[in-house]
Parts: structure tokens; sequence; C-alpha cells
């Protein structure tokens, strides 16, 4: 079984999430790092394929489950951070500091971390 995702992929994944969630709107709305994370987990099990798990609410309609990211495999969350590069590139996202350090070290020494 391979791996569950690395700390140092989590130290990535959230100021990407705080980029995204300080320059982007989605139809208008500003969106919370965690609210991103329930839309970028989501876009990746499309990717995959798979369908996100959904049940009835309580009081009626239907409640969507997110991804718990610290469930993910290292590969998994490696695509999952691709997704949100792509995704910010797409809307010229200014990738802070943070970011674009963890990023560029990734992508220098091949390693998922």
């Amino acid at each position: 079984k391979e791996p569950k995702r690395t700390k140092a992929q989590n130290d990535r994944m959230w100021p990407m999430l705080q980029d995204v969630s300080r320059q982007v709107l989605l139809h208008g709305q500003r969106l919370s790092p965690e609210d991103w994370k329930d839309i970028f987990t989501a876009l990746w099990l499309k990717t995959k394929k798979l369908e996100q798990r959904s049940v009835p609410g309580i009081d009626g309609g239907v409640v969507l489950l997110g991804v718990r990211t610290s469930k993910m495999r290292k590969a998994s969350m490696t695509e999952l951070i691709e997704i949100m590069f792509w995704f910010g590139s797409e809307r010229n996202v200014r990738w802070s500091d943070d970011s674009r350090r963890e990023y560029e070290w990734s992508k220098r020494t091949g390693r998922v971390a």
C-alpha cells in the first residue's frame, strides 16, 4: 500500500489554497481556503472517474461529503497539488513566496515529499 501524503505536501497545499482564496472569485463569491479544498478535491475525484459521496441531509436535501486529504495517498496528493497549480495558473493567480518555493522545490528535486 502506498504511503499516506506527507506533512510537506500538506504544508505545500495550504499556502496555495490561501492564494486562490485571496485572488479568485467563483461565480462572484469569495471562498475560504477550506471551501476551495472541497472544490479541488471534488475535481480531483472527477479526474479519477470517481463520484463524490453524498448522503441524505437530516432535514432533507443532499449533503456532499468532502475528501479528507489527511487520508490521501502520496501520489493522489501530488495530483491534487498539480490540479491546484493548473487552476491558479489559468486564472493568473500570483503565487505567494511560500507556494512558489514549495512548488519549485518539488519540481527541481523531482520529489513529491
